[in-house]
């Protein structure tokens, strides 16, 4: 009989456990920075929102009443489209709150409720406002 090659029971199982313990050492790192990235997606978002925003009003004198505006008016002076695609959802899949006028005497705000779409919270679920 000839001697068959390959890996024995044992030796599989010993590469599975070793594979799983490091799995279990790096998994919840990883997931960790899916929230804080989806925090810097939102906040860069908003900084778009602000400049074309602030185009907008440099070309009709006022900011707009809604963020569709950006996109599409009948607004006279109106010089767009100020956004390159249609408005987007925050990264949890939400619209971003736009109000006309805004707290503290802006002229306008722009928010998000974060993970669970609910005023106030921490970690995913913090607001995140742009002033």
């Amino acid at each position: 009989m000839t001697k068959m090659r390959g890996f024995s029971l044992m030796e599989l199982l010993i590469v599975l456990m070793i594979l799983g313990l490091l799995g279990s050492l790096v998994a919840p790192k990883l997931f960790s920075k899916v929230g804080s990235s989806k925090k810097k997606t939102a906040v860069a978002q908003m900084q778009m929102f602000e400049t074309a925003i602030d185009t907008y009003r440099l070309d009709l004198g006022t900011v707009p009443n809604k963020l569709e505006d950006l996109r599409r008016s009948e607004a006279p002076g109106w010089d767009g489209p100020y956004l390159p695609k249609d408005i987007p959802l925050d990264p949890w899949g939400k619209p971003y709150i736009y109000t006309v006028p805004g707290d503290n005497n802006n002229p306008y705000g722009l928010k998000t409720f974060g993970l669970d779409g609910q005023p106030g919270g921490v970690d995913d679920n913090e607001d995140i406002v742009h002033q």
